[in-house]
């Protein structure tokens, strides 16, 4: 969308579930308010303001308000955006306003309707004599136009709020959810897939701070496969903030494994492994869930008794975000949060290795108890924690 720039530009952002909050509310606000600062910091400087239902972000001198936009819009918490002209609470100014800012969508356009909304209740005209008179403007401007009340192609929207008017096209749809950080804290089990990273963004879409928890089995697993990692926590950080990622060191785990235990049990036990050391590090970094990308019999590993033995392997929940979902469901998310491409790189994490020619899928618990027990589990796993290493975000 192309906007014409000699107006003071701004971008209105729509509350969504937040003014459901009630007495809460004021919390959640602040917290998608300091979001949005610091998804602003790396650009430039923007004063930020919240008024009714509605934050305003307008730059300070010249800004990339392209850049600005596209940020604000993977902003968990915002339901609705656009960018607006600012103009005085003037008929004449309001009619100038939308004829200069919005006349590129205007001219390519062949129906249009105007909407108004007066928030400012001493504005002289109504609501729909606003729309009527700029609507009657904007005909004689643009001939071509003709009026679709029903579906137009260009929606006009003007705004009367208390300290301006606001002359926009209709709103684009924001990122949804609630404010990262308002819901507590969760480790995610991020692995170089197509599932884990889905689960990490749709549970920060529900106001989750996440660390990220991936298992690095080198040398069975190349650098790349981590490399490949630390980018998808990168691409999910436009979301999920700020992201701590933990490589755990699994090759020892997994070749103790392999030498200890029967093979079809292989990936039942890594998996339970990976649970309980995953724990471990969620408990230490103020985490009270876990967060995985199982999908229900996707995989042997994620029959219904498979995720029993597994989950059983941690006291604190295990959040499965996409577990009544079809891959296809899961790929059309990962490409629309642009982590997809990264996700289909041939470079395997350590849940390819080993794989078992016939695994489990109805394990009994005993039966998995029985077999790991010949394993020094406490050792090994506070070994794989002391010597995972933190890549901050």
């Amino acid at each position: 969308m192309n906007y014409v720039n000699s107006y003071n530009e701004i971008i209105l952002l729509k509350q969504g579930e937040l003014v459901l909050k009630g007495l809460n509310r004021g919390r959640f606000e602040a917290r998608l308010i300091a979001n949005i600062k610091r998804r602003l910091r790396q650009i430039g400087e923007f004063d930020t303001r919240s008024a009714q239902s509605t934050i305003y972000v307008e730059p300070v001198g010249e800004q990339d308000m392209d850049a600005a936009y596209s940020a604000l819009s993977k902003v968990f918490g915002v339901a609705a955006m656009s960018r607006a002209a600012v103009c005085e609470k003037n008929i004449d100014e309001i009619i100038k306003a939308a004829k200069e800012y919005l006349k590129d969508e205007l001219s390519s356009a062949s129906s249009f309707k105007v909407e108004s909304r007066r928030a400012d209740k001493s504005f002289s005209m109504t609501s729909p004599e606003l729309s009527a008179e700029a609507g009657g403007a904007l005909l004689e401007a643009f001939p071509h136009l003709r009026v679709d009340v029903r579906s137009p192609e260009a929606l006009v929207f003007i705004e009367v709020r208390e300290s301006a008017a606001y002359v926009h096209m209709a709103s684009k749809p924001g990122a949804g959810g609630l404010p990262v950080g308002t819901g507590g804290r969760a480790a995610v089990l991020l692995s170089g897939g197509i599932d884990s990273p889905v689960a990490a963004h749709m549970i920060a879409k529900r106001g989750i701070e996440l660390i990220a928890v991936h298992f690095f089995s080198y040398p069975y697993t190349s650098e790349r496969a981590r490399e490949k990692v630390v980018t998808l926590r990168e691409l999910l950080s436009a979301y999920c903030g700020r992201m701590p990622l933990f490589v755990v060191p699994f090759t020892r785990i997994q070749e103790q494994i392999r030498a200890s235990c029967d093979e079809d049990y292989f990936t039942l036990i890594m998996r339970r492994f990976m649970m309980r050391i995953s724990e471990k590090i969620a408990r230490e970094n103020g985490c009270s869930a876990l967060v995985t990308g199982e999908s229900l019999a996707q995989v042997a590993s994620q029959t219904l008794d498979a995720l029993h033995v597994t989950g059983s392997a941690c006291m604190v929940p295990v959040l499965r975000p996409v577990i009544g979902m079809d891959k296809e469901e899961i790929v059309t998310l990962a490409r629309r949060i642009g982590t997809f491409e990264t996700s289909i790189l041939p470079y395997e994490d350590c849940c390819t290795v080993f794989t078992p020619k016939h695994p489990k899928t109805k394990p009994r618990l005993e039966n998995v108890l029985r077999i790991e027990s010949a394993l020094d589990i406490e050792v090994l796993e506070n070994e794989a924690v002391l010597s995972a290493e933190l890549l901050k975000g």
